[in-house]
């Protein structure tokens, strides 16, 4: 368990090495975040952080969330997440503190989760990259068709999971490993080589990189 830092993506760009080679990053603005409660395994059973980024008018919010940062004495956020910390992590961060940039630093492996852009319907070929047929021969209007979707025997049915035409993108997606190229704690800015999910402005979770599940 880790904190994961709540960010801005502002876009790519690159920067050169000292070697001059030239890495492509993308642009994070990492915070500040500010620990908006804490949950307690006594109280909540478990531990956790729930942290806002982004500042947010008063008169756009309804009044629960209103006396819900009131209470904890900071602004209204724009966005407001919970992570999962350990009860040591817990214990170094009081109600009202912020969280910057300089939680990572250079060389650091971190994974960052997004949503991805919403592509909207797509069909097979775009979708799951399937092979256009030949357009001759027989084929007729179905270049761009998957062909057959099940047996017509047994099971009789269409098996759950055949990638089909549907719903590209708009959905969570964790790029794993990317490593932090450059820290400015100045502006609170970390540059993040390769891609990260999501468009410009989104907002992208960042946490130390984690093993994938076996």
């Amino acid at each position: 368990m880790a904190i994961e830092l709540l960010c801005r993506k502002i876009g790519m760009t690159r920067v050169f090495s000292e070697s001059g080679e030239c890495i492509p990053v993308t642009v994070l603005e990492a915070g500040p975040n500010t620990v908006v409660q804490k949950k307690t395994p006594e109280k909540d059973g478990y531990s956790a952080l729930q942290l806002g980024f982004g500042e947010r008018r008063r008169v756009t919010l309804q009044k629960p969330r209103l006396g819900h940062y009131e209470k904890a004495g900071v602004a209204p956020k724009r966005y407001l997440k919970e992570c999962r910390v350990s009860e040591q992590e817990l214990d170094q961060f009081d109600v009202g503190a912020e969280i910057k940039a300089d939680l990572f630093e250079a060389g650091q492996k971190v994974d960052a989760i997004g949503t991805s852009k919403g592509r909207g319907n797509a069909g097979v070929i775009k979708r799951f990259h399937f092979k256009i047929k030949r357009k001759t021969h027989g084929t007729h209007e179905g270049a761009r068709r998957p062909g057959s979707i099940g047996a017509g025997a047994y099971p009789g049915k269409v098996i759950k999971g055949k990638p089909m035409y549907g719903q590209l993108g708009n959905a969570k997606v964790t790029t794993r490993n990317l490593e932090v190229v450059q820290v400015d704690t100045d502006k609170n800015l970390l540059l993040v080589r390769g891609g990260v999910p999501g468009h410009n402005n989104a907002l992208v979770r960042l946490r130390p990189a984690s093993a994938p599940k076996s």
